[in-house]
C-alpha cells in the first residue's frame, strides 16, 4: 500500500488528510470511498456500516425503531469497531463480526429509522470522530462533511437520480432479489425524504463540498472523477 495521502513524489500534504464523501442512499459512496482510500493510501471508515450495526442490534433485541428511550439505553451497552480487511472493512458488533448480516435490506431500512434521533446521532458522531481523529481516513455517510468532520481537507457530495440509484441497487441484489425494482426505488425515495428532512443533521452538501453527479457516469468514471477531486484538493493544500 502506498504511504498515506501519496499524491506525487514532489507534492505531499504536510499532515494526514481527512476525505469526507456524503450523499444519499444508493449513490455509490461505499465503493467510491473504498477505491479512493486504496488509491491514496488512506483508511476507509464506513459510517453507514456503523449505523447498520446498531440497527442490527436493535432488531435482535426487539427494540422498536420508534422507541427513542430504549434505543438510547441500548447504545450505552453497544460496542462498534471497524477493522480493515483484504476485501474491505470488517464490522464488529460487541466483538462479533456482523459484516455479512449488514447486507440485509431489513437492516438497512432499520438503520435509516434509528439514525433520526439526536442522541443516537451524537453518540455515533463521537465514535466516528474518535476513529478519524488522527486523520489519514476516507469517511462516507450523510453528514460527514457538515457534522462529523466539518474541517475535512476534501469534501465530496456524491449524488445521482433516484431511479438510477434504485436500478443500480437492484442490480446489486443478484439473481434472487428480495425486492422488485419499483420497491427499491420507492424505498430510496422514502429514505431520501427522511434523511433530507430530519431535524438533526439533515442530508445536504457542505458549503465547501464538490458536487459529483454520477447519473450519467459509469462506476469507473465516477471513481476517476472522485480521485481527481481529491488529488486537486490535496495538491492545493500541500
Amino acid at each position: 500500500m502506498s504511504s498515506p495521502a501519496h499524491v506525487s513524489d514532489s507534492a505531499q500534504p504536510q499532515r494526514l488528510p481527512v476525505v469526507a464523501i456524503d450523499g444519499p442512499a444508493g449513490a455509490g459512496k461505499s465503493t467510491v470511498a473504498r477505491r479512493v482510500a486504496l488509491r491514496f493510501g488512506l483508511l476507509n471508515l464506513e459510517s453507514g456500516a456503523m449505523y447498520r450495526a446498531f440497527a442490527l442490534k436493535a432488531l435482535r433485541a426487539k427494540v422498536a425503531a420508534d422507541d427513542q428511550a430504549a434505543l438510547v439505553q441500548l447504545s450505552t451497552t453497544t460496542g462498534i469497531t471497524l477493522e480493515q480487511g483484504e476485501d474491505g472493512n470488517r464490522v464488529l458488533l460487541d466483538g462479533e463480526d456482523v459484516t455479512a448480516a449488514l447486507r440485509d435490506p431489513e437492516v438497512s431500512q432499520a438503520a435509516s429509522k434509528v439514525s433520526v434521533y439526536p442522541p443516537i446521532r451524537a453518540w455515533m458522531v463521537s465514535l466516528q470522530q474518535h476513529l478519524g481523529e488522527k486523520g489519514g481516513v476516507v469517511m462516507e455517510g450523510r453528514d460527514i462533511g457538515t457534522v462529523v468532520f466539518p474541517n475535512a481537507d476534501v469534501k465530496i457530495f456524491l449524488d445521482a437520480d433516484t431511479e438510477i440509484r434504485g436500478r443500480r441497487r437492484f442490480d446489486q441484489m443478484g439473481s434472487a432479489p428480495a425486492m422488485s425494482t419499483e420497491e427499491v426505488i420507492r424505498d430510496l425515495r422514502e429514505r431520501d425524504q427522511r434523511d433530507r428532512n430530519r431535524a438533526d443533521s439533515p442530508l445536504k452538501p457542505a458549503s465547501d463540498s464538490v458536487l459529483l453527479d454520477s447519473t450519467y457516469l459509469t462506476l469507473e468514471e465516477t471513481v476517476l472523477a472522485a480521485e481527481r477531486i481529491v488529488e486537486e484538493k490535496l495538491l492545493r493544500k500541500s
